[in-house]
This record gives structure tokens, C-alpha cells and sequence, in this order.
């Protein structure tokens, strides 16, 4: 196979490996480290290295290898090695590190170069760690997450790039191509593609079911991965904890298909426990015993388990199992253990020095260049979502600024991000840019809480490490809480004692916290107002919603000095909310009379969405919304930063503000980029990379992953979008001229129409007017972002070829262009088109389907009640039947003339095949009956003559009895 070395233990033999020692001038190794052991000397190919040092490996020391926690081999003078170092935005983990803006924000830049460059600092800095080795330190990288956003709501919203296959490969490319350093041959760092495959809800992850049909699969999943891995800007992929097609993803055969994309070996890794998931005692039950489950993935394409922290234990004694039982030969240890020994030694692990990256140290970690690096795609990466009346820039006489709202003077992290070494506030980086304080609040309520039968207080510990809630008769601060409202009813408290935020630390509830964070986020409340009048404080952290927990949820006196824990509802204590001070009405008196207020809202990464929790509410937080009317209100000359990880409805805000822009939480530059745009010094030009939709109700299921069927994405969604994708405005203006077809693809000249330098991204898009399938309304082909000063025409050349246009055949299994009439679109985003033209392109025509000969079920063209499953453990798709009358539609079939017969092979539950012509109720012309076969894994074929002649070219359907599994069939 393309791409997978076949290893079956010692590829040399000892006189060849003499002779090979001979050839370097030496008689015999001396010493593991000496140059003369082949694997250790560089002059030689990769592929060579590789087989000698699997050679000297026992059968024990290979297994070990297979484990996240890689361990040292003293006698060969290897180091210990560890996969799986995360890096989606800067070095994480490690201690502090330049922190660049979220993912989502890199490619609002819709600039590869850039990203490239960011990608080159973050390799740069992972080495800088190689001199110390920090614990967690490795040269294998988690990134970039390349999973296509198709729904906003998704809770991992931040970690990727966009809703478009394309843009997320081009800037996973950029990404990955820096962090390896762009020569595949010694690479920088060794960076692995999240998550592998159809991974993009967090409900129920390890137990859902992804269900991508092949067109999907295709046209749009694959085609996020398979770019990057082609361009050899990444050495592998995580596999994700989801199902697809009803198969855990962790075993699922396209692991090792990723391995025809490209010459170069790849290293495949689990997800975190996700080996764990397989067996009887886990989520999935796919497998009875670990042994069982590690051999499947093994077989499926993947090297290395993450699993069981450093414990590498379980996972060997499972694969010496699995080796015992004949589940595994040698050859398949040796392939995974040298799949993962070729990348160590494209890392220059075994080179003299470390190889070519070998001296980088720690002074690169958050270097000034990086620092300005962070700055300026922090800046390049704001899109400005409206622009009233020029109400930006700021004007230069705006002297005496107000910046007020939650965010305006914190900034927050997310759970991949790094460790801040600084951080600029919008406030910060504003007074920094007019070189005097300004006038700032953060717009929230500061409460106090008094139980309305005691009237004792909730009081808070006073000391930097804070001290466990209680009750008492105390006032002051100690009984004083900051509330930040981040929507859908979760607040966090801040004692106005030490400001730190209050958490359950599985004990008490303790004001400790610099931030919320951690993987249960246990800073998290909801006040509920009471129909008295008096308010219950319930606690949310994210472990209240799993399924073990069973602990109450309400807060009230649990100790005998008053300390507060968990109680039933009928003892939670029953408080007053009283105000202590107005946050609005405090942001009201900062702005008035300002030349100028900035209001800062958005999200806070660790409650809004994030890994294991998707978002139900897209909207601002409520009491968000009202601070920037009030506001408003307050001084007209309002603009609004909103800073948050994902799409937003925004509601009726939008319409009020005379200028909104938007930002990622965009790492520790934030403010002084925020500063750079809102005062003009940086022209904004980055541009949405998601559709922003106008309301929930526009969205199907997160579950469902058909975007061709549900209208999904810009490529489908035919409803009013509050923003567009590819949208954002700039301080300039822009002129198109016409679009002209050149050699290789299109040009069009593009003016600076205004009076101030900016960046224009020039968007080209394709429509097929006529297909046999149905075809997305737009398709984003090519785009570059174009630096032009005032008055400036430049010529922008896209690239596009014919067979760029080609979409997924499921009557062939085939990629095809199809013969027929293209729109060509260019333009500012997929709705302000500029510049059109077509193409007639000579390709070919789609055949009428040929049922005689036999069909994959999972190859339909519509469907109704139907999910797509797993044929067998091992491989293949199917499709089953979720209800009684479930049908799958075969467009288009040629006749089948003389003495028809229906044959398929049928799985599962008791019932029949209906075969009918025209539609799911159209004419029946055949039923086949059902036995049962006991297991959704034991087929049987099932046959039925047709009562009449398929005549004409016609669609057929297939109606499906519930539980049934259908894999094949033909009429013939």
C-alpha cells in the first residue's frame, strides 16, 4: 500500500548489518550512541534508518512503543518519547508561551502566509522546550483540529477553522506546513490532524453515530484532511471518540486509507482513553476485552494509544494478549512501531546534535518577534461586522474614551491555550494607544446574599487562597460577589474579597480561582428567582451534567459554622439578592460625555461551549444585551467589541449599534490589536469564516451530519443568514473589474477605491447549473487576501482547474465533471458578488444507474428513516432501518427488461424489501420476505421476482422494514 512500509520484524541480518557498518568505515558499534550504527546516520535514506533500528528491537521493546508514554531504550542509547504535545495556538501546557488568537481567529485572516508563519514560531517555540524537556514536552503535535465547522453550536467551535472544506485545508496546510518546517525530510515538529472522522458534537460523543454517506464522506469530510495530508503539512491523524457509519471511529479501516494520500509514513493516534471506549466495560461495548479493541485498531491504521495517562501497562499486556491469541502478528507490531520510528527519525532524534532543529532553545519562547507576530494576526484576524456612519475608526480627536462590559479588562483562556506570559486588555492596549488612562467598568452587578430565614450573609475568605463559603453576620467585601452572566442562566461569582472566583473543589466551595477553567469547570451557578421573590443558588459545574453524578445540586448550610455545601432542594437556603452596586448604571456614568465608548461582551471559553459541551444558545448573554443599550443610550458614540469563539445571533444589538466588530479571544496581544483597529491603525480585513445565522430555528439536529439533505453551510443553506460566509467590511472601499479566464484559471482586476491602505480577499466561487445530483448553491474555489494602497489596481489571479469542479458519483464510486454550463463568482464574500462569468466545460454525462449489476445500499440518492451502519466490525457500510416504511431512493435507473428478480443481502430483524417504482408508495413490483438472521452481522440473501418489467428509466425505491440491514442488492 502507498504510504505503509510492511515490516515483519529484523529486515537485516547481522552479516548485511556488518556489512553496512563496514561501508561507514568501521568494523563494529562500540557504543549504542556511536555514528556507526545505521539508524543513527543521517546520510542515509529514511526508510533504510528505520528497518535497522526496528531490527534491534526485541518483540517487547517494539510493544512498547506503542503507547503514548514512549519508554527509554538504555541499550541503544534511544530516549524516552512521548506523542501528543498540544499546540493549536501557541505551546500549551508547558508554562508560558506566546498565545496567538483561537484557531477559528487564525483563519478569520484568511491569509496562509500569515498562518505559515504562526505555525513556524509555534514549531520554533516546541523546540525551544527540547534543551529542559518539561514533563508533557514532545515534538509530536496535537494540531491543527481540521474537523470543518458545519454547525456553530458545536462546543469545540474554537479549535477549527470553518464550515469550508477548502478554507480549513488551505489554512491546516499553512498551519501544519509551519510547524514541520516545510521539509518532510527533517521536520521541525511532527504535527497530527484532529479529529479523524466526522467529529463535530459533543453530546453523547463516544456514542453517537456520525452518519456521513458517501457524498459527504467525500466531497466534504475528506476533503478538509486530505490536502494537508498530500502536502505533507502534517505525519498523521487522531482518530475521534465518535462513531461513523455506526463503527468507533478509533477502529474505522479509513485510518489506514489516509495513507494512499501521501509517500511519506504517517503516525496514527487514539484520542485520549478513547481505546478504553471500545471494550465491554466501556462506552461503546464494541469489543469484549481490551485485547480485542487494540488489535481492531492496530488492523484499522492506527500506531499509538493514548490512554491511561502514563500507564503504558494495560496497553501492552492487551497487545501481548492479542499477540498470544493470534488476534496480532509480529508484522502488525512492526508495522506501527516503524510507522512511528520513521517520524522520530524525520525529527533528527537519532542526528548528530538533534539534527537540523537540534540548537533551537528557550530564547525563542515568546520572543519580540513572536510578540509581534501575535499582535499582528490578532489584528488581520477582527472583522468589522458593521460600520454605521463612520463610526470607525476612531476618530483622532476621540481623546477621552470609556471602555466598559465584562471582557474589558480580563482576558480569558481556553482549555488548549497556553500559558499567558502578559496580557493586554482592550482597556489596556486602548490607553496604551492614546498614551493616557481611560475610563473603564466592567458592567457588572456586585451582589450580596442573605439568607431570608437567618439573615446571615455568604461570606468568603479575605486571604489570596480564600477560604470555604459560610454563612455568617459578616458584611463588608468578605460578603460581596462580582456576577458575570455568560447566558443560558450560568453565572460566576468573583468575591470582591481577593477577586478570585468561587469553585466546588469536590469538598467546599472556596473563592480560589484566577479564572474558570479546568476540565470540569467548577465556577459555574444559576440564580433562580423564586416566585417570593428570593433567589436559589444552584451549582452547574460542567460535572453536574454527567451521568454519574449524584450528588444535590443546591447550596445552603451543611456544617455547623455555617460552611456551605450540597443540599437537596427542599434545604437549599432561600437568599435576597441584594445590589450593591449597578454594574449598567456604573458603565452608564464612565461613558457619559465620552468622545468616544467601547463596550466589550462576549463569552467566557470555558462556560460557552468548549471540549464536551455543545452550546443550546447562540445568542449574547441577556444581561450583556442590556449593558450595551444602556450604554448606547448613554453616549451614541457606541461601538461594540465582541469577543467570543463562534457565530452569535446577536439580536436586535446589531441593528442598534452604529459599529460592531469581532474578535476571537485572540491571545495575549488582544488588546493592542482591538486598539490597532479601532483607531484605524490596522485597516480590519478578516473576513467570517462560518455562516452567522439569525436564529437556532435554522439549523437542524447537531446530530444530523448530512449537509447536502438539511441545507447545512453557506454551500446549502438557501435562508436569510444575519452574516454571510466570507463576509466583513473594511475602512476602504474596493472596485471589481470584469472576471477573465486566463491559463490556469481566472484574473480580475481589483481597485482601492478609498482613501486609506487595506486588504481586500478576493473570493472566487462556482455554481453547476445543471447536475444529475443535487448541487450546492456556491462553492468556494480559490481566494487571496490583496494588500492595496489608496488608488492602487491590482490584477489577482485564482487559480481553478476543470477537475476542481468534479463532485462525488455514487452510481460509479467515482469522482466526475460533469458536462454542462459553471457560474464562475468573485466577490467580497458568497453574497456580494462583484464579477461573473461562466464556463462551459466539456466533461461528461452521469449514465442511467445499472441495478443489474450489484449496488452498494449506503450508494442512494435520498433516503428517508434509514442510518448508515456497520456491515461488519471490521469494515464496510450498510444501511439500517430506524422505523417501519424507511426508504432509499435509486435515481434514475436504466430498464431492466424480460424476468426480473430482486436479490439483496439483508441483516437483522424479520420484515421485507419492498421494491417500488416512482416514489416510496409508487408501484410495487416485488417483495422479498425477511427471515431474520439473528445478528445485524449474519447476512442473508433474500430474493423476490419482479411482478413487472423496470421499463424506462426510472427510480426505484427500496422500503425497508424497522431493524432491517440492507448492504446489497441488484435487480437483474
Amino acid at each position: 500500500m502507498k504510504g505503509k512500509r510492511s515490516r515483519t520484524g529484523p529486515r537485516i541480518p547481522l552479516v548485511l548489518a556488518l556489512t553496512l557498518v563496514a561501508g561507514l568505515g568501521a568494523t563494529a558499534p562500540a557504543a549504542a550512541d556511536d555514528p556507526a550504527y545505521p539508524f543513527r546516520d543521517p546520510r542515509l535514506s529514511v526508510d533504510r534508518r528505520v528497518d535497522d533500528l526496528l531490527s534491534r528491537l526485541t518483540l517487547d521493546e517494539k510493544v512498547s512503543l506503542l503507547h503514548q508514554w514512549q519508554p527509554a531504550i538504555p541499550r541503544l542509547g534511544i530516549q524516552a518519547f512521548k506523542t501528543g504535545t498540544e499546540a493549536l495556538h501557541g505551546v500549551a501546557w508547558l508554562g508560558e508561551a506566546t498565545v496567538f488568537p483561537q484557531a477559528v481567529g487564525l483563519a478569520s485572516t484568511w491569509d496562509p502566509a500569515l498562518i505559515r508563519r504562526v505555525g513556524s514560531a509555534v514549531g520554533d517555540e516546541t523546540r525551544g522546550f527540547q534543551q529542559e524537556r518539561p514533563p508533557g514536552w514532545g515534538l509530536n503535535l496535537w494540531a491543527p483540529v481540521v474537523n470543518p465547522l458545519r454547525d456553530p453550536r458545536w462546543g469545540r467551535n474554537e479549535e477549527g477553522y470553518s464550515e469550508d472544506p477548502y478554507l480549513t485545508s488551505s489554512m491546516a496546510t499553512a498551519y501544519g506546513t509551519g510547524l514541520t518546517g516545510g521539509d518532510p525530510g527533517h521536520l521541525k515538529t511532527a504535527p497530527t490532524l484532529k479529529h479523524f472522522l466526522g467529529n463535530n458534537n459533543e453530546v453523547d460523543r463516544t456514542t453517537t453515530s456520525s452518519d456521513l454517506r458517501p457524498r459527504v464522506l467525500k466531497e466534504y469530510e475528506e476533503q478538509a484532511f486530505r490536502p494537508t495530508i498530500e502536502a505533507d503539512a502534517a505525519t498523521g491523524v487522531m482518530s475521534s471518540y465518535n462513531l461513523v457509519n455506526g463503527r468507533p471511529a478509533t477502529v474505522d479501516p479509513a485510518l489506514d486509507d489516509v495513507r494512499t494520500w501521501t509517500s511519506r509514513d504517517l503516525l496514527n493516534v487514539t484520542d485520549a482513553y478513547a481505546p478504553n471506549n471500545l471494550t465491554g466495560t466501556g462506552s461503546q461495548r464494541y469489543y469484549d476485552t481490551l485485547a480485542e479493541g487494540n488489535a481492531a485498531a492496530l488492523k484499522a491504521g492506527i500506531d499509538s494509544f493514548t490512554t491511561d495517562d502514563t500507564n503504558s501497562v494495560p496497553t501492552t499486556t492487551a497487545v501481548k494478549s492479542a499477540l498470544a491469541d493470534g488476534l496480532l502478528e509480529e508484522s502488525d507490531v512492526d508495522s506501527a512501531a516503524g510507522h512511528i520510528l520513521d517520524v522520530r527519525v524525520r525529527l533528527g532524534e537519532f542526528d548528530p546534535g538533534g539534527g537540523k532543529y537540534g540548537a533551537i532553545d528557550k530564547s525563542v519562547v515568546n520572543s519580540p518577534a513572536h510578540r509581534k507576530l501575535a499582535r499582528k494576526a490578532a489584528a488581520d484576524a477582527a472583522v468589522l461586522l458593521k460600520n454605521s456612519g463612520g463610526a470607525l475608526p476612531l476618530k483622532a480627536s476621540a481623546k477621552d474614551v470609556a471602555v466598559v462590559g465584562p471582557l474589558a479588562d480580563t482576558l480569558y483562556t481556553d482549555w488548549y491555550s497556553g500559558t499567558l506570559p502578559y496580557a493586554v486588555t482592550p482597556k489596556a492596549g486602548i490607553a496604551a494607544r492614546l498614551g493616557a488612562p481611560v475610563t473603564g467598568s466592567e458592567g457588572v452587578d456586585r451582589i450580596s446574599l442573605r439568607n431570608t430565614e437567618s439573615g446571615a450573609y455568604v461570606t468568603a475568605g479575605t486571604d489570596a487562597d480564600g477560604e470555604a463559603l459560610k454563612e455568617s453576620a459578616g458584611d463588608g467585601t468578605a460578603a460581596q460577589f462580582d456576577v458575570f452572566d455568560w447566558g443560558a442562566g450560568i453565572v460566576t461569582l468573583r468575591s470582591a474579597a481577593n477577586g478570585k472566583y468561587v469553585g466546588y473543589n469536590w469538598s467546599d466551595f472556596v473563592n480560589d480561582q484566577v479564572q474558570p477553567g479546568g476540565w470540569f469547570v467548577q465556577q459555574q451557578f444559576a440564580l433562580e428567582e423564586q416566585d417570593d421573590g428570593t433567589y436559589l443558588l444552584r451549582y452547574a459545574g460542567y460535572e453536574t451534567r454527567e451521568p454519574w453524578w449524584s450528588n444535590p445540586v443546591y447550596l445552603g448550610p451543611a456544617g455547623p459554622d455555617g460552611t456551605l455545601g450540597l443540599v437537596g432542594r427542599a434545604e437549599a437556603a432561600h437568599y435576597a439578592k441584594d445590589v450593591v452596586r449597578s454594574g449598567t448604571e456604573e458603565a452608564v456614568a464612565a461613558v457619559r460625555g465620552k468622545d468616544a465608548a467601547v463596550v466589550v461582551v462576549g463569552s467566557m471559553p470555558a462556560i460557552n461551549g468548549r471540549e464536551n459541551d455543545d452550546r443550546e444558545d447562540m445568542g449574547l448573554a441577556p444581561s450583556q444585551e442590556a449593558l450595551v443599550e444602556a450604554v448606547r443610550k448613554a453616549n451614541p458614540h457606541t461601538v461594540v467589541v465582541v469577543e467570543n469563539s463562534y457565530p452569535t445571533t446577536l439580536g436586535a444589538l446589531r441593528e442598534k449599534v452604529p459599529a460592531l466588530l469581532w474578535t476571537t479571544h485572540a491571545g495575549q496581544e488582544t488588546g493592542n490589536a482591538v486598539a490597532d483597529v479601532l483607531f484605524g491603525d490596522v485597516n480590519p480585513a478578516g473576513r467570517l469564516t462560518q455562516t452567522w445565522y439569525r436564529s437556532e430555528a435554522d439549523l437542524p439536529s447537531i446530530l444530523e451530519y448530512d449537509n447536502i439533505k438539511y441545507d447545512r453551510t453557506y454551500q446549502y443553506f438557501k435562508g436569510d443568514p444575519l452574516y454571510e460566509f466570507g463576509y466583513g467590511l473594511s475602512y476602504s472601499s474596493f472596485r471589481y473589474g470584469k472576471v477573465q479566464r486566463v491559463d490556469g484559471g481566472y484574473e480580475v482586476a481589483v481597485t482601492n477605491t478609498g482613501s486609506r491602505a487595506g486588504d481586500e480577499v478576493v473570493q472566487l466561487y462556482t455554481h453547476q447549473r445543471l447536475s444529475r445530483d443535487k448541487q450546492p448553491l456556491k462553492q468556494l474555489k480559490a481566494f487571496e487576501r490583496v494588500p492595496l494602497k489608496p488608488g492602487e489596481t491590482r490584477t489577482v489571479r485564482l487559480k481553478l482547474r476543470e477537475r476542481d469542479l468534479a463532485h462525488w458519483d455514487v452510481t460509479r464510486s467515482k469522482w466526475v465533471v460533469e458536462s454542462g454550463t459553471y457560474d464562475v463568482l468573485v466577490g467580497a464574500s458568497s453574497e456580494d458578488i462583484r464579477s461573473r462569468t461562466s464556463l462551459k466545460v466539456a466533461g461528461e454525462k452521469i449514465p442511467a444507474r445499472d441495478l443489474t449489476r450489484t449496488t452498494r445500499a449506503e450508494n442512494f440518492d435520498d433516503y428517508e428513516g434509514v442510518r448508515l451502519v456497520d456491515e461488519s466490525k471490521a469494515r464496510g457500510t450498510a444501511v439500517g432501518a430506524s422505523r417501519d416504511g424507511a426508504w432509499l431512493k435509486f435515481a434514475d435507473a436504466r430498464p431492466v427488461s424480460g424476468r426480473a428478480e430482486f436479490t439483496a443481502r439483508v441483516a437483522g430483524a424479520a420484515g421485507k424489501v419492498e421494491v417500488r417504482l416512482g416514489s416510496p408508495s409508487g408501484t410495487l413490483v416485488g417483495t422479498a420476505a425477511v427471515a431474520g438472521t439473528g445478528s445485524v452481522y449474519s447476512y442473508a440473501e433474500v430474493s423476490a421476482s419482479l411482478s413487472a418489467a423496470v421499463k424506462g428509466r426510472q427510480d426505484v425505491y427500496l422500503v425497508l422494514g424497522d431493524g432491517m440491514r440492507l448492504s446489497t442488492f441488484t435487480l437483474g
